[in-house]
């Protein structure tokens, strides 16, 4: 289930919600998910509650037990999708691949590079330009990292 509580302009959202079905399935995610497209004070507000971090980020993922959720800043998507020169569409498709991965137990902090490998082969069969974890490599510094982190549940989730 997609929700844009954000809007953005150039993503359709049956566009992005078939590309999120697909994205699960070859993430192989069971059960639901929901991504939520929200604004950069919303992702904030999650992002201090649950990781006690009080500063935006791009995506955060939440695990559950079958399924999950994704929040999405849309505004950080579009600056990167400007910086990185590809359309905003595209950049929130990384995002919620990214997300989807974390959703399916990847850790690109702790998986010596499994996660990042699994990226790029669905990214390139995605058609998907450079994913988070390869334009954040080495020494550049994002605004969050995948430390684990309580979830609206009280199970254990993951920031990007």
């Amino acid at each position: 289930m997609i929700i844009f509580e954000k809007a953005v302009d150039g993503v359709s959202h049956s566009a992005l919600q078939r590309f999120a079905r697909r994205a699960q399935k070859l993430a192989r995610v069971k059960g639901e998910v929901a991504v939520l497209i929200t604004s950069r004070s919303s992702v904030q507000s999650l992002n201090r509650r649950f990781r006690r971090k009080d500063k935006p980020t791009d995506v955060l993922s939440f695990p559950r037990q079958h399924g999950g959720d994704i929040a999405i800043c849309a505004e950080m998507a579009r600056q990167n999708a400007a910086r990185l020169g590809h359309s905003v569409s595209d950049e929130i498709k990384v995002l919620v691949l990214h997300g989807m991965l974390h959703l399916a137990g990847h850790d690109h902090e702790t998986d010596s590079g499994e996660m990042e490998r699994a990226e790029a082969r669905l990214r390139s069969r995605l058609r998907l330009p450079a994913s988070l974890i390869q334009r954040n490599q080495p020494g550049h510094v994002t605004a969050g990292d995948s430390r684990r982190t309580t979830t609206l549940g009280g199970r254990r989730g993951k920031k990007r």
